[in-house]
């Protein structure tokens, strides 16, 4: 209960500035809320910690085995489950310990720390996955709201030309085919501003799921660090992954591997006997490997086999790694030249031609069709514009967010 209790208070603390001057949502203010209340992360720091106990006892001895019974204790005639009569007869308590030399509890303190590293990874590997889930649900949301502006914009663009086309019928200047047209028109954009609110709905549902509220602003994303692609592909959550893999496989073959030398088990335990002196025994067990060539030694190849598949996983990972770093740099590249030429060779000169357009339908030199045409291909062109930037700000994000970074460590 306590814990739930801080976790709420921790959340609200950080949404009740938000809730109160309704400010707009920024990226780093999402990231921290959808890392706050992220199950998938709790889940993840929970294996950490049952890694982290099981640690603890890994290199502990077994228990000490405590041995009680009785020796020779006659089963037939007179003296029959008596004690006391027969002098054979020892009742005996005594205490074992198997040893484990200081090499066998080394290695399994070492594959226990291997496995602590593999779900340190993997809370890492599911902040990480939160991160950039948060972030691309952000944009998605951000742009969904550009689009509706643009939309938004149209509809305004519309209803003015229908105005004009009707004012223009009534002084018999317009004909009725163009009003008929602006009118129809005006109706194909209330519909794709209609069709654009529920694409911004869902996306904004779709980031609530993650940040638990759902603002009424989002702000423009920044410039975000890129890494390299060194940086990139060691970070990447499937190496990081594989590599803790790797780790793991090798100590758990090398504790297999000294299996070979066998546990020696120590006793002593003393004897109480009727009529006589007590007695004390000591006593050592010690197994017997008769065919380890048969038994532990292909018990260790199997380990050592495992190695092998995880480093083979580890590479064939790296490898993907590079080239899906490669890949989306390269898309963000081409990303940035298409926008940069498409806004120079397309958005300004059709930014031109609505001023022309205007100019001319002002001075009567044009029909009300020419500034309607223009300004639907310059809001085209901003719509091309904005999908552009949209693709480009999630390659971006791709490769920000997917390697596991510092943020995520903490």
């Amino acid at each position: 209960m306590s814990i739930f209790f801080s976790r709420a208070t921790a959340l609200a603390v950080v949404l009740l500035p938000c809730l109160a001057t309704a400010a707009p949502l920024s990226l780093d203010a999402a990231l921290e809320l959808a890392a706050r209340r992220s199950e998938t992360a709790r889940a993840a720091r929970a294996g950490v910690r049952s890694a982290t106990e099981a640690a603890q006892a890994a290199a502990q001895l077994p228990d000490p085995v405590l041995r009680v019974g009785i020796d020779n204790l006659p089963a037939t005639g007179p003296d029959r489950f008596h004690t006391a009569r027969e002098p054979m007869t020892m009742k005996r308590i005594g205490i074992s310990q198997e040893w484990l030399s200081a090499d066998k509890r080394a290695a399994r303190q070492a594959a226990a720390d291997a496995a602590v590293g593999r779900e340190r990874v993997q809370a890492q590997v599911a902040a990480a996955e939160t991160r950039l889930q948060t972030a691309l649900a952000y944009l998605d949301a951000f742009y969904a709201g550009e689009s509706l502006k643009l939309a938004v914009l149209a509809e305004h663009h519309a209803h003015e030309e229908l105005e004009a086309s009707r004012a223009r019928l009534s002084s018999a200047a317009g004909s009725s085919q163009e009003a008929l047209a602006m009118a129809g028109a005006k109706g194909v954009s209330e519909d794709e501003a209609a069709d654009i609110r529920q694409q911004q709905n869902a996306a904004r549902v779709a980031l609530e799921r993650w940040v638990g509220v759902q603002p009424d602003e989002l702000m423009p994303v920044g410039e975000l660090p890129l890494p390299a692609e060194d940086a990139y592909v060691a970070g990447h959550a499937t190496v990081a992954a594989r590599q803790r893999d790797v780790d793991v496989a090798r100590q758990a073959a090398a504790v297999t591997a000294s299996n070979r030398k066998p546990n020696w088990t120590w006793e002593l335990a003393y004897g109480q006997r009727t009529g006589y002196s007590d007695v004390v025994s000591v006593g050592v067990s010690i197994p017997l490997p008769v065919a380890p060539g048969e038994r532990q030694d292909r018990d260790t190849a199997a380990r050592l086999a495992l190695v092998e598949k995880a480093e083979a996983d580890l590479a064939e990972a790296t490898r993907v790694a590079g080239a899906e770093y490669r890949a989306l740099a390269s898309d963000a590249e081409r990303l940035r030249q298409r926008i940069e030429r498409y806004r120079a060779g397309v958005v300004v000169p059709a930014g031109q031609r609505t001023a022309a357009a205007m100019a001319a339908y002002r001075s009567n030199q044009a029909s009300l069709a020419a500034p309607f045409e223009a300004r639907h291909a310059e809001l085209e062109a901003q719509r091309k514009l904005l999908a552009l930037q949209r693709d480009l700000a999630r390659t971006q994000i791709q490769l920000a967010f997917r390697p596991l970074t510092a943020e995520v460590a903490q």
